[in-house]
């Protein structure tokens, strides 16, 4: 009986990778960083992941319980995925549980800040938190993050719709983020 769970618990890793690797992949699109202004840097892309990772969790927050138990688990491989970073940038032992602590806190606030705006329907509440998320020191100069936000509001559309069997085989997408003309926002 006991070998069972971790049988469970070794499928789940599968699950959990795959549907990882499908989120960081939409994560990393270079439309973000190009038509959607979220600047290509390590903080550009934590933030974008984060916007990414709360859509897949807002999502799973109705599911099962093996959905809620899923989520988790990516939720610890994205926090796995930014300790390997921060190492890799080669910030020193002593100093990661304190940037890792600082990260989880941004990352919760976050989830805090568009949860509510998203709960609201507020388009325009969460383009000014992305827009004070993704850019915290550029006051007025700071892009419109109204093309994004309104991405993430058809993604957890998009998500609602998705069935409790792709998110239980870890083979939940989001939507591709639309292209935007010279000149307008993106929509």
């Amino acid at each position: 009986m006991i070998f069972g769970l971790f049988r469970k618990r070794n499928h789940n890793q599968i699950i959990v990778v795959r549907q990882y690797a499908i989120l960081t992949a939409m994560a990393r699109q270079p439309v973000f960083y190009t038509d959607y202004e979220v600047p290509d840097t390590v903080m550009g892309r934590f933030e974008l992941l984060s916007a990414v990772m709360i859509l897949f969790f807002r999502r799973t927050r109705s599911s099962e319980t093996s959905g809620q138990e899923l989520a988790q688990e990516i939720v610890d491989a994205f926090f796995e995925d930014i300790d390997y970073s921060i190492r890799e940038l080669g910030i020193g032992d002593n100093s990661v549980p304190k940037r890792m602590k600082k990260l989880a806190g941004m990352f919760y606030g976050r989830l805090e800040s568009y949860a509510a705006a998203m709960d609201g329907n507020d388009r325009g509440a969460l383009a000014a938190a992305l827009r004070r998320n993704i850019y915290p020191k550029a006051g007025e100069e700071a892009p419109s993050m109204i093309g994004l936000a309104d991405w993430m509001m058809t993604a957890e559309a998009h998500l609602s719709g998705v069935a409790e069997s792709e998110i239980a085989t870890g083979s939940a997408t989001l939507p591709q983020p639309p292209r935007k003309a010279i000149g307008e926002d993106a929509p």
